[in-house]
């Protein structure tokens, strides 16, 4: 008899969580190469096109968290490429929306990559957070609007020049300018030999 208490004692404090887990009605996607943002609404309906894209983001698991635990255990290693942002906005309880934001990596090898970062608001708690790899994501970016192969140089690209490489350039030709500078001026301040 007790174990059954607690069994519905238990499911009873789950309900409101469970009740208010709802998705989101909006995300926009932005990041390089892209003219304009994307955003995806729709309705929560399975197989909607908000809801394709939030299952395929990781969206659930990383905002409330799911047993088994299907998320990451830590980044994966080696370049992820370009970073996108995911912005979504989650209708709450009292006509609230919570922002909620996600990294996205959809170029990354061999499955796009979300980050959500854990402790954002969301309803009464808030989000779990974590690293989520899927190999439906990507295909499901482009059907939306991504370019299928990213734009713009990516950190492992060997023609890439990032913002401290190019300060370091920069400084670079600045001291050969000045060092010919000097030898010029100096050049002309020789007395011409006597024929």
């Amino acid at each position: 008899m007790k174990r059954i208490l607690l069994l519905l004692a238990i499911a009873a404090l789950a309900l409101p969580a469970a009740a208010f887990a709802k998705g989101p009605s909006e995300a926009k996607i932005d990041g390089p190469g892209l003219d304009k943002a994307i955003t995806i609404t729709g309705t929560e309906e399975t197989g909607s096109p908000l809801m394709t894209f939030a299952e395929a983001a990781g969206f659930f698991p990383a905002a409330f968290g799911q047993q088994p635990d299907p998320m990451l255990p830590s980044r994966p290693k080696g370049s992820l490429g370009p970073k996108f942002s995911i912005d979504y906005t989650v209708p709450g309880p009292e006509g609230q929306n919570y922002p909620i934001a996600q990294d996205l990596y959809p170029y990354a090898k061999p499955f796009a990559l979300t980050y959500m970062a854990p402790g954002q608001k969301i309803f009464y708690g808030s989000t779990r957070g974590g690293w989520w790899e899927s190999p439906m994501l990507k295909q499901t970016l482009v059907k939306a609007g991504l370019p299928a192969k990213p734009t713009t140089p990516t950190s492992d690209s060997s023609s890439f020049v990032s913002g401290g490489q190019l300060g370091a350039l920069a400084g670079g030709a600045a001291l050969l300018i000045a060092i010919g500078s000097v030898i010029f001026m100096r050049r002309r301040e020789r007395p011409e030999p006597a024929a």
